[in-house]
């Protein structure tokens, strides 16, 4: 038995068809049937059940990949901690993101990071929240930043900052008019959401909670922009994080963003990484650099402003 072979045999996993493993493997067909075929008489059990159409793993054969799985994920930790005992501020860090805080927060943090770690790779995936959280949990990613709270006793969270919340309106809808926002305010009000799987849609949900508002039924976006783009189209309301509504971001016509007075909704966002991880220490200075946001990207009150400013000169 190699690593190799469990290489396969994960690949396999995943794949659960030998042309498409051997493709991820970089190598022929007939050489990795080959290869598990020996695994098998190796190991004295069928690991493999093959069908037609797709390939299906014994019950035995699932236990060893996930066994594996984590062995291969053992040896990246061995070689990612003698690249660091050589040089701590090399490497790769393959780093998740979820889709409604990487387009506005990365422009900001990349620089930072580039500075800081000069000879760092940093690796990006956007992918929503439970993706990622799968792909940390095997080994495929090293690193995530994501919304609090994350329910796992295996990873260790490292608190960044906090996000406020703003409410986006048409530029002709009557809480346009207040010069004050409160949460009670939306109490009678329909607000546009994200589609499943965003946790940004879980956030609002506990906003609207607070607030005894509802969800507009016949519509869930995709992504921020569609949500921007129809309140500008006078479809609904919605909540926008902070950063969402920063430069580099421009902003749309007819969209008219307000600041809840008191303390606003929010959104705790934190890096996370498995315990276990060799990377640790690394990962802390890193979470460090990031946590160096200029704090008025984070300030809604700026957003508000500058808007009033526009409206007086127009």
């Amino acid at each position: 038995m190699n690593l190799r072979d469990l290489h396969y045999l994960v690949s396999l996993s995943e794949q659960r068809h030998f042309g498409r493993a051997a493709e991820a493997c970089f190598v022929s067909q007939p050489t990795l049937s080959t290869q598990i075929k020996k695994l098998e008489d190796e190991l004295g059990v069928a690991l493999v059940e093959r069908t037609p159409r797709k390939v299906l793993l014994t019950d035995v054969g699932r236990e060893i990949a996930t066994r594996a799985r984590e062995v291969l994920n053992e040896i990246e930790q061995i070689k990612g901690i003698a690249r660091r005992t050589v040089d701590p501020e090399s490497g790769t860090v393959r780093l998740g993101i979820f889709p409604t805080l990487g387009p506005y927060l990365l422009p900001h943090v990349v620089p930072m990071v580039r500075e800081r770690f000069p000879r760092l790779e940093l690796l990006l995936v956007e992918e929503k929240t439970e993706v990622l959280l799968h792909r940390l949990r095997e080994g495929k990613l090293d690193a995530c930043v994501l919304a609090l709270p994350i329910h796992d006793d295996s990873l260790h969270s490292e608190f960044l900052f906090e996000e406020p919340f703003l409410l986006a309106v048409p530029q002709s809808h009557p809480l346009a008019k207040r010069s004050h926002l409160k949460l009670s305010d939306l109490s009678d009000q329909s607000l546009l959401l994200l589609e499943d799987g965003h946790c940004l849609r879980d956030q609002a949900l506990e906003v609207c909670h607070m607030a005894g508002a509802g969800e507009k039924s016949g519509f869930r976006a995709t992504s921020l922009e569609t949500l921007r783009q129809m309140v500008a189209a006078n479809v609904g309301i919605t909540l926008l994080p902070t950063l969402a509504v920063k430069p580099p971001v421009a902003q749309a016509p007819n969209l008219h963003l307000m600041e809840f007075s008191g303390h606003a909704p929010s959104r705790r966002i934190a890096m996370v990484w498995r315990k276990s991880s060799a990377m640790g220490n690394f990962l802390k200075q890193l979470a460090e650099v990031i946590r160096g946001l200029p704090r008025d990207l984070l300030d809604p009150h700026s957003v508000s402003a500058t808007q009033a400013k526009r409206r007086r000169t127009a």
